[in-house]
């Protein structure tokens, strides 16, 4: 019995080595196949830019690949236009100066993640496609093809593409993002902060955040919403970040001789620091602000350890009005952020326009 124990443990470490040498086959096969696209791509965008060719010799291209590689998928005309489009939208000036930027921000912060050609900020043209090439093969055609059908901006672009890169997140998980409006939530939540901004990591906060995975009645409770949360905690993961590591729920933390409950306790992992989520089915209301940070000072305390970073609380309400919410935290010395929580996805053009207010807003306070 032991030896076929032994020998099962054996036969598990071959089929181990088999399916990692699948992953990386797989890898290499994508990557491969996504430089190809952007090599075809140059090629088609460089030919009709210089007048050389015209929609029926993109035509004709297609149907000359269909007569010498028989069976080839997605090389027919539309496949061939999309191919141009993937080039020239990142390898656009705009696109690869903003997407340097953003690198080189990753460098120096939490998230480091790949070339150091990331820190060359002025790219000539011979440099853009040794720049932009590896960068691309980091993911699947597939989600490319939702990044640039589902997305307008360049910002909203590099937004999508970075965290494909670095929560390597599925076809499926990129589809949500996209479809809650990810980049508008992440963008608007961040004057939220008030003057705890400068403390906080750009980008990796929402507001507001999108539960519409909850089946949750009218009138629920906070027990209600707490429960519902646990019981869809990967859903909810996904939605906070993957950065996020579940410690539990009522986390126990005890003060003289009183004992207190905390709704969700997270750790994560970039910032190496605690991350409290209290829960409030009503609007915000500025005492939920003082029992807030009295659970991160006993977490501070009691529970972080020293090598780890100040703990974050961010208190999840039904609604809160931004004024009342600027007066709180204006002397507020806690790393706390308030945001809203919907039960239903809200329409992604009406985040938009509150995006657009807010930097129509922002400009214009610039200037005066």
């Amino acid at each position: 019995m032991s030896k076929l124990r032994n020998t099962n443990t054996e036969f598990k470490q071959v089929v181990l080595l088999i399916e990692e040498a699948r992953n990386r086959a797989f890898h290499k096969v994508n990557e491969e196949l996504v430089l190809l696209y952007f090599k075809v791509g140059n090629l088609v965008s460089e030919k009709v830019s210089a007048g050389a060719w015209g929609e029926n010799t993109v035509e004709e291209l297609a149907s000359f690949i269909q007569d010498n590689c028989p069976g080839l998928k997605g090389f027919n005309r539309r496949g061939l236009y999309r191919m141009k489009q993937f080039y020239e939208t990142y390898s656009s000036p705009e696109f690869v100066s903003t997407l340097a930027t953003h690198l080189q921000k990753l460098e120096n912060g939490v998230n480091k993640i790949v070339s150091p050609l990331a820190t060359q900020l002025q790219l000539v043209d011979s440099q853009v496609f040794k720049f932009v090439s590896p960068l691309v093969t980091q993911i699947s055609w597939t989600h490319h093809l939702l990044i640039l059908s589902k997305t307008k901006t360049v910002e909203e672009k590099i937004f999508y593409f970075i965290q494909c890169i670095t929560q390597k997140l599925s076809k499926r998980e990129l589809e949500r993002q996209l479809n809650t409006a990810t980049f508008e939530r992440t963008m608007l939540s961040n004057p939220i902060v008030s003057a705890l901004r400068s403390q906080l990591p750009q980008n990796l906060f929402k507001d507001p955040y999108i539960f519409e995975f909850l089946d949750l009645p009218d009138g629920h409770s906070e027990k209600d919403l707490e429960k519902a949360l646990i019981l869809n905690l990967q859903k909810f993961i996904l939605e906070i970040g993957k950065g996020f590591t579940y410690m539990g729920n009522q986390y126990r933390l005890q003060v003289g001789n009183k004992d207190y409950f905390t709704d969700l306790l997270f750790y994560h992992r970039d910032l190496q620091c605690l991350v409290l989520f209290e829960l409030k089915i009503q609007e915000f209301e500025p005492e939920f602000l003082g029992k807030l940070n009295f659970y991160l000072e006993a977490l501070d305390r009691d529970v972080k350890r020293p090598n780890e970073n100040p703990s974050i609380g961010i208190l999840l309400c039904k609604g809160k009005d931004t004024e009342v919410v600027e007066y709180a935290m204006a002397r507020n010395t806690s790393p706390a952020i308030i945001a809203d929580y919907e039960t239903k996805l809200i329409p992604k053009t009406v985040l938009a326009n509150k995006l657009h207010q807010l930097v129509e807003q922002l400009t214009k306070e610039d200037f005066e």
